[in-house]
């Protein structure tokens, strides 16, 4: 019922990111494969390093298919963000594809990486990762919106998750984020997830932006990305330091 503040990662596919992340105060972080061409062999080695830092590492998958489901999840993803969800059906997919029997129908491998190579009961591992594994379904297509109520009702479906970007290119606003049409959509997606107790979750790329999606009522939300982070701090850094006078 809190909020929680994480980032995202697209460009930067190091040992060090995810505690580097987790050091600077971020809770989750979420790994792109949906934009970056990134394996499933990429991720593996991010997710490994990750989870000895005190966040919870997720990845975005390209597109809603049961390998781009399960693969990142038994490599030790403890969440997924799902793009363009637009329907009751394929939220029920995402559960399916990320849950073990009975809730789902995801595939069994115990003693690899999902539970760090353990031994141990397996109905506990099961009912254990059925509880604690994240799911967000983005809402970014019209179709998504007018069926976010009937998405967020989905039993296993955590997070609504408003794509901005590709929303306002879906209804031929794009990149016009205060434009009646988009502001009505968010309201939408918000109010569904007040309804079914879903957390409503966006990416903010600037604080101010940050601060006044908080207030709207956003409880899940990423600050920026690392290559934008990135090149922000450097070109605030030379900006200042091509203005300071000669002496």
């Amino acid at each position: 019922g809190e909020r929680s503040l994480g980032t995202m990662v697209f460009e930067f596919p190091t040992t060090g990111i995810g505690r580097i992340a987790a050091e600077a105060g971020a809770e989750f972080v979420i790994y792109d494969m949906e934009h970056t061409g990134w394996s499933i062999e990429t991720i593996r080695g991010l997710i490994a390093t990750s989870r000895a830092a005190d966040l919870v590492p997720m990845v975005r998958i390209p597109a809603t298919q049961y390998n781009l489901i399960a693969r990142p999840l038994d490599v030790g993803a403890m969440g997924l963000m799902v793009p363009m969800v637009e329907s009751v059906e394929q939220a029920q997919t995402i559960v399916d594809s990320a849950k073990y029997p009975p809730v789902g129908k995801r595939g069994a491998a115990f003693g690899v990486a999902h539970d760090d190579y353990t031994g141990g009961d397996i109905i506990e591992k099961m009912t254990s990762a059925n509880e604690e594994v994240l799911l967000i379904a983005q809402i970014e297509t019209g179709q998504g919106v007018e069926n976010a109520d009937a998405i967020a009702a989905v039993e296993g479906i955590d997070v609504l998750w408003i794509g901005h970007f590709d929303l306002t290119n879906s209804l031929g606003i794009p990149g016009q984020f205060s434009h009646p049409t988009y502001l009505d959509a968010v309201e939408r997606v918000l109010e569904a997830c007040r309804r079914h107790d879903k957390a409503p979750g966006i990416m903010a790329g600037a604080v101010a932006d940050g601060q006044a999606l908080l207030q709207q009522g956003f409880r899940a939300m990423a600050y920026s990305g690392d290559l934008w982070i990135y090149q922000l701090a450097l070109r605030q850094g030379l900006d200042a330091l091509r203005a300071t006078p000669n002496a």
